[in-house]
């Protein structure tokens, strides 16, 4: 279904932006959007930076419209970097409904370590979907306020996810801090782990329920 209402998302407004040949999906501010431009900043900076993304490189802007969520195909058309990284977006095709997945959300208790302005923290998600989590770790100064670049390792097992994001909220309780990170940057093997990692949650959480 062709969109025909809303062709792209509002200035100030927040977006996905996927790499389309990297699986790769980044969260961003949207800075500039008019019939002429469409300039975007990646939360995670540094890991963007990282990443190499390069002009050319086809992308697909996913945003929540009034009623769902849309699709905007694209290709990175200029990418500034004078302090704050931004990336001019060139429109390629029209906005439709997006078709991706959901994330889905489960409770469950894993080792998770955040990496927050240089300081390493530790502790234990409270909750985890492959879009964010939330995560009960010690406190050391300060806890970080909203909108801060984070980096997370979170232990799945048979291995761990190394995701970027950004603080979404928190708040200081006994001496810890509860964190909620929204992900900004997650290759699509760390999707499919902590995706994995969910639905075994979710089936344990029933077997449990059934008992």
């Amino acid at each position: 279904m062709t969109v025909n209402d809303v062709s792209r998302p509002s200035e100030l407004s927040e977006a996905d932006i996927t790499l389309v040949t990297r699986g790769i999906t980044f969260r961003a501010s949207v800075v500039r959007s008019n019939a002429t431009a469409l300039v975007l900043r990646p939360v995670a900076e540094s890991y963007a930076r990282k990443v190499g993304v390069k002009i050319g490189d086809p992308v697909e802007l996913f945003w929540r419209g009034d009623v769902e969520e849309l699709m905007l195909p694209a290709q990175v058309g200029a990418i500034d970097d004078d302090g704050s990284l931004h990336w001019n977006v060139a429109v390629t095709g029209e906005a439709q409904q997006s078709k991706r997945r959901k994330a889905v959300r489960a409770a469950v208790e894993l080792p998770v370590r955040m990496r927050i302005d240089g300081v390493e923290v530790n502790g234990e998600t409270g909750d985890l979907s492959e879009a964010g989590l939330r995560a009960i770790v010690d406190g050391w100064g300060l806890p970080p306020e909203p909108g801060t670049a984070v980096e997370v390792d979170v232990e799945l097992g048979s291995g761990f996810a190394r995701v970027h994001g950004v603080v979404v909220r928190q708040e200081h309780r006994a001496g810890r801090w509860v964190v909620s990170v929204s992900f900004g940057g997650v290759p699509e093997t760390d999707q499919d782990a902590l995706r994995r990692r969910v639905f075994q949650a979710l089936r344990e959480e029933r077997a449990r329920a059934a008992d």
